[in-house]
C-alpha cells in the first residue's frame, strides 16, 4: 500500500533497537527521510546503515526536556524540517510503591513525559504553519492495564497520555494528527531486560506469542500516513489481543 508520505521527513526518537528502529525503517520503506537518534554514537549509526540511505544519524540524549528539545533541533537542521515527530524513550527502573524513592519519579517523568512534551512544543508549531503533520508517541498497555512492579513507567506514560490527547483536540482542523501507540510485549531488549523467561512471558499471551517490532513498525507507519488523516486523539494498543478491558 501507498501511504502516501513519501518525501516527507520524520524525527523518531530512540530509534538505535526495538520499536523505534522498526517505526524508522518502516517509514523510510514508504519513502520518508528519517532522522534517528540514540545516546551511543556507534549504535545510532549502525541502525542508521541498517535502515538505509534515507536514515541520519543522530546523536541526542532524550531522556530529558532539553535533550528532546535538541533532537527536533537537530533532526529539523539535519532534514530541512520535521513532517512527523515519534515520541520514543527508553523504559525507567521496575519497583514498586514502598520500593521507589520519590526522586525517581522525577526522572521518569522527564525520561517517559516531558522530553516527549518538549519534542511536542518543538516540532508542532511547524508542522501547524504547514497545514499537515503527525504526532505519535510510544508509549505502552500499561496505559490502560497497569502493570505491576512498574509504578514509574505506568505513572509517567499516563501523564503523557493525558497531554498527547488534549492537544489532539487542540488541533483539530489545523491538518496534524497526534495518537499514541500502546504495545504490550514485543521481542526487544527492553522485554529481554524485564522478563527473566521471555518463553514463559510469550506462552502467558492469548496470542501464545510475542509481537514482531517489525509488524509494530507497520502499524506506526500507517498511523503516520495520509490514509490515516482522521484517526486523531486514539490511543491504540498494539498487544495482540492482550487487554481485556472494553475501553
Amino acid at each position: 500500500m501507498d501511504l502516501g508520505i513519501s518525501g516527507r521527513r520524520a524525527a523518531v526518537a530512540a530509534a538505535s533497537q526495538g520499536l523505534g528502529f522498526a517505526t524508522a525503517s518502516a517509514l523510510a520503506e514508504a519513502g520518508v527521510a528519517v532522522a534517528v537518534c540514540s545516546r551511543d554514537r556507534q549504535r545510532i549509526e549502525a541502525a542508521a546503515a541498517a535502515i538505509g540511505e534515507r536514515a541520519v544519524p543522530l546523536v541526542v540524549d532524550v531522556s530529558t526536556e532539553a535533550g528532546g528539545t535538541d533532537f527536533v533541533a537537530a533532526a529539523t537542521a539535519a532534514l530541512g524540517g520535521v513532517d512527523i515527530l515519534v515520541c520514543n524513550a527508553g523504559g525507567p527502573p521496575t519497583g514498586n510503591f514502598a520500593t521507589t524513592d520519590l526522586a525517581e519519579y522525577r526522572r521518569a517523568l522527564d525520561l517517559n513525559c516531558l522530553s516527549a512534551i518538549a519534542m511536542c512544543h518543538a516540532a508542532v508549531p511547524g508542522m501547524r504553519e504547514a497545514g499537515w503533520g503527525r504526532v505519535v508517541a510510544i508509549t505502552s498497555i500499561a496505559v490502560k492495564q497497569p502493570i505491576a512492579n512498574l509504578i514509574l513507567s505506568n505513572t509517567a506514560r499516563a501523564g503523557l497520555t493525558g497531554f498527547l490527547k488534549t492537544l489532539a483536540r487542540e488541533l483539530i482542523g489545523t491538518g496534524v494528527t497526534v495518537n499514541s501507540l500502546l504495545p504490550g510485549l514485543h521481542e526487544t531488549e527492553r522485554m529481554r531486560a524485564l522478563h527473566q523467561d521471555p518463553a514463559a512471558s510469550a506462552a502467558a499471551i492469548e496470542a501464545g506469542t510475542m509481537g514482531r517490532p517489525a509488524d509494530f513498525g507497520q502499524v506506526a507507519a500507517f498511523i503516520c500516513s495520509e490514509h490515516a488523516r482522521f484517526l486523531n486523539g486514539a490511543a491504540l494498543q498494539v498487544d495482540g489481543g492482550a487487554f481485556a478491558g472494553l475501553l
